[in-house]
């Protein structure tokens, strides 16, 4: 079952350890060295144990097969002695108030502010991971700060935060933290969002969407070959879990980062654009954003905003009715439309709302109801 795991070797560099903390921070927080106050072991929720002190884990399909004193690929979980540990729970790398369209998330409480924060680990290797210090390290490599859930719901209710959101690395990594954490959020009439690459078994996703308000989804490529070689992932997984947030009824969006050369081709954008239209409906937000440079990938160009316009419009053609760009500022595409009357509803510059024009999630112009999460009183569902 799965692959055997051994350790991989961490990337030789200083910027880890020197800059993790600085994807943070307008918040002041006490500075903790790690192992100074640190949070006591906890164990993952879903793997299963074998012969000879070796786990299966669960969480996400990789199902690494981890022997004793091992890491799974997420670097962040350690088999001691047959048990299965998350040492990244409560290990804070990064933390910012965010405005929750840069997520992005531009059906979700608009307006709004977000608590974001990250530990340390991915399930995933992006070539062009613009957070690559944070996610392809350990936790120990980092200047963390311990925040237990109590604190971060304290930390969100003192700067009037309604929403937390698990970002920046891969939330599925740090999932027993997450679930803490938005659990006891959910208590507190504090919503929570993941914002994800949708790498995760159906168990825990099930499990974790009983305390989640919204999902975003990093749809890579609709390649599993572009999956494996720049991601080391694979496709179907995420689709899966595209189609099971669906059956679930959670509220969720779709972002995919058009990289030149290797994900921009015609073809490719119209066959995953109808699979969207097919299988989840035409009302999910779907957002292309610009790539530039980073990482592993700093010899191609930055996307060209003409490329980005031709996916969109391919979304369109396939019956999209929400089809957004980003990172290209300021640009038309980055408001919400009535597919109705076509007036604009929510005028945004950047990540600023300049008009919003929905009453009671309805057009102001025509009454047609608009898919989304509107008010704190709603449920996220779709």
């Amino acid at each position: 079952m799965g692959n055997k795991i051994t350790r991989r070797e961490l990337l030789k560099t200083t910027v880890v350890s020197a800059g993790a903390f600085t994807l943070a921070n307008s918040l002041v927080l006490p500075r903790k060295v790690f192992g100074e106050d640190k949070p006591p072991l906890k164990e993952v929720m879903f793997y299963e144990k074998g012969k000879n002190d070796v786990v299966d884990c669960l969480v996400c399909p990789k199902l690494c097969r981890v022997p004793e004193g091992m890491r799974g690929y997420c670097r962040n979980k350690e088999n001691r002695k047959g048990i299965y540990y998350n040492l990244a729970y409560a290990q804070v790398c990064s933390l910012h108030i965010d405005p929750i369209e840069k997520k992005p998330f531009y059906h979700f409480l608009p307006g709004e502010k977000a608590l974001s924060l990250a530990t340390a680990g991915c399930n995933f290797e992006c070539q062009y991971c613009q957070n690559w210090q944070i996610s392809q390290a350990k936790p120990e490599d980092l200047n963390n700060t311990y925040l237990s859930p109590e604190k971060i719901i304290g930390l969100a209710q003192k700067d009037n935060v309604k929403i937390i959101a698990f970002t920046y690395s891969e939330p599925i990594v740090f999932y027993e933290y997450m679930y803490d954490i938005a659990k006891l959020a959910k208590q507190k009439n504090i919503t929570s969002v993941m914002i994800s690459n949708g790498f995760i078994n159906e168990k825990p996703l099930t499990e974790l969407c009983q305390h989640l308000s919204a999902v975003k989804i990093d749809l890579k490529s609709f390649s599993d070959e572009f999956y494996k070689k720049t991601c080391g992932g694979r496709l179907q997984p995420v689709l899966d879990t595209l189609l099971n947030l669906k059956k679930i009824g959670i509220w969720y969006e779709i972002v995919v980062l058009i990289i030149p050369t290797l994900n921009d081709g015609k073809e490719e954008i119209k066959k995953m654009c109808e699979w969207i239209k097919k299988e989840l409906g035409s009302d999910v937000p779907v957002h292309f954003s610009r790539f530039t440079p980073m990482y592993k990938l700093t010899n191609l160009p930055p996307t060209p905003v003409k490329t980005l316009e031709t996916a969109r419009q391919i979304a369109q053609d396939c019956g999209l009715k929400f089809v957004y760009l980003g990172n290209v500022t300021p640009h038309q595409a980055a408001s919400t439309y009535c597919p109705d009357c076509h007036k604009t509803i929510i005028k945004r510059v950047g990540w600023a709302i300049e008009e919003n024009h929905l009453k009671q999630g309805k057009c102001e112009y025509c009454q047609t109801a608009i898919p989304g999460v509107w008010s704190p009183s709603e449920k996220g569902e779709k």
